[in-house]
């Protein structure tokens, strides 16, 4: 079995490298942040949908590009090294989730809009603060004599969800009378509120809330799905993010090499002191390490497993890697480090909250220490 890149996913990997270096530049990266930037990306968005991005793991009866979850894995490292707008992390979790739970009408009527790029999605399915919790967030009740003819009314509340001020559909989580429907809905439908958030490092996320929402029986993803599906979907979008922090790890690490090499210190670079080489070393092999454990996780994932051991450890390594190589690379740089013109902290801003949501090391810890207490870690 192989669990890194092969020589076509690497190829693959350096293609995505130089169109996100394209279309993706810093500069754009920093606009994201100032007041009435246009967060859609069209140019990026198009790219994107047009290399068949959004439906890399979907096959190509609904739309996508009949990959696997290992060819999206080399996607989010490099997205990762770009800094990817996270709306299109968002939008492949719910093309995920739809083709991983859906029924075959909610894959036909969904996945081909959203592999095309058409449509934007994003996911309410686990806590932002714990992916290992994937209990409904919302309640729905049959909105007609029978679920399958009327559809459904969802009340409640959803926090922390990624990029819904520009999503075009959301899959949302909601018990209904002792089981559990997966539903898509227009966060522009009536009874729908959208209230952004305030977040630290230009990170998009919403809380939304649900008044009576009325949503029609073509809406159903899936009635009754179980939680072992929900959390395979869950780890599935952390070892995906893992590797985002991978990503980001390498171009903070790759950054921080190459100023070793311009700075001067008594008259020589300081990449030939050895504290230098000796952090530079300390940085790769913890950027190595997260890498392997990260795309071991997907590499289970995509063989059928829910892999909650596989993904705790990954999301332990990249998210310490992620955060001790951003803070070593401020320390290389020196004062010029904390300089925002130098962009450094772009990335370090992105290890922090990626390192966070859906749960941080000390959280995935405990997804370990259950796993491994229970015997059901495959």
């Amino acid at each position: 079995m192989r669990a890194t890149p092969t020589v076509e996913q690497r190829e693959f990997g350096a293609t995505m490298r130089a169109l996100l270096a394209a279309e993706c530049p810093v500069s754009l990266v920093r606009s994201l942040d100032e007041p009435g930037t246009d967060r859609s990306t069209p140019a990026l968005w198009k790219a994107l949908a047009e290399a068949g991005v959004f439906g890399l793991a979907v096959a190509p009866e609904h739309g996508g590009s009949g990959g696997s979850l290992d060819d999206l894995a080399v996607f989010s490292v490099e997205a990762g090294r770009a800094l990817c707008p996270t709306s299109v992390h968002s939008t492949i979790a719910a093309v995920l989730a739809i083709d991983e739970l859906g029924a075959p009408a909610a894959k036909a009527a969904w996945l081909p809009h959203l592999t095309a790029g058409a449509c934007r999605g994003t996911t309410a399915l686990w806590s932002a603060r714990d992916a290992a919790d994937v209990s409904p967030a919302l309640r729905a009740e049959p909105a007609g004599a029978a679920p399958i003819e009327g559809g459904w009314r969802l009340t409640g509340s959803a926090d922390y969800v990624a990029d819904a001020d520009i999503a075009d559909v959301l899959v949302v989580a909601a018990a209904a009378r002792g089981r559990t429907v997966v539903v898509a809905v227009d966060p522009r439908a009536d009874g729908v509120t959208v209230q952004p958030l305030a977040m630290a490092g230009g990170y998009r996320a919403c809380a939304v809330r649900f008044d009576d929402v009325r949503v029609g029986a073509d809406a159903t993803v899936l009635d009754g799905v179980t939680g072992p599906a929900l959390r395979r979907v869950a780890n599935t979008a952390v070892s995906l993010g893992s590797l985002d922090l991978v990503g980001t790890g390498r171009a903070a690490l790759d950054r921080t090499v190459e100023y070793t090499k311009l700075r001067h210190q008594f008259g020589r670079p300081i990449a030939s002191f050895q504290a230098a080489q000796h952090l530079v070393a300390d940085m790769h092999i913890a950027w190595a390490a997260a890498r392997l454990a990260a795309h071991w996780a997907i590499f289970q994932i995509a063989r059928g497993h829910t892999a909650t051991k596989e993904t705790a450890i990954a999301r332990m390594r990249a998210a310490t890697a992620a955060r001790a190589i951003t803070l070593d690379a401020h320390q290389l740089h020196g004062g010029m480090g904390y300089v925002t013109e130098t962009d450094l902290h772009l990335w370090t801003e992105r290890a922090r909250l990626g390192s966070t949501l859906g749960g941080g090391a000390d959280v995935a810890a405990s997804w370990l220490e259950e796993c491994l207490a229970t015997q059901e870690c495959r």
